[in-house]
């Protein structure tokens, strides 16, 4: 969906990445949960962070920040995980994303939505939906659907955890 697209009012969940603050619509995320242990998984992307148990489901957690090519993540007291339900080939897949910390829950008018700058050929902004103007501060409106490739989110999903790493997670 483009920035063109939105023509009501809708709320996004806002969270930091570094300084950065960055949104996503309310409708994909499932829940913010704490910082819990994650069961790492051998020869996984490097934003890989790993696994955790969600009620008896192993659901697979990336590193934001890794996949926008920043600092990897430290565990801070505001640390935590934003699960959000992302489509992959038209089929709906759990992932929990790390962020550095959870804002608030926004709503943005459609006329406080700018579309994504363009920057150039060769600088990746098609995960970037518009650019919230709330008083003075941006925020970036990410289209969590593209902010992982496709290739990217096969390879996470294609990690068939093993009996021993559900137990692990458990």
């Amino acid at each position: 969906m483009s920035v063109t697209e939105i023509t009501e009012t809708r709320q996004y969940l806002t969270f930091k990445l570094g300084n950065e603050i960055f949104a996503t619509d309310v409708a994909k995320v499932r829940e913010v949960l704490d910082l819990t242990t994650i069961t790492q998984i051998p020869r996984t992307p490097d934003f890989m962070s790993g696994v955790i148990n969600l009620r008896g489901s192993v659901v697979p957690v990336v590193d934001l920040r890794l996949c926008f090519e920043m600092s990897r993540t430290e565990s801070t007291r505001n640390t935590c995980i934003v699960v959000v339900e992302v489509l992959l080939d038209s089929e709906s897949t759990v992932i929990g994303a790390l962020a550095d910390s959870v804002e608030e829950v926004i709503d943005l008018d459609p006329e406080n939505i700018q579309p994504a700058p363009r920057i150039g050929a060769h600088i990746r902004t098609d995960f970037i939906k518009g650019m919230g103007r709330r008083d003075t501060q941006f925020i970036m409106i990410l289209d969590i659907d593209r902010v992982f490739s496709a290739e990217e989110l096969a390879a996470v999903r294609g990690q068939e955890p093993t009996k021993q790493l559900m137990e692990v997670a458990a």
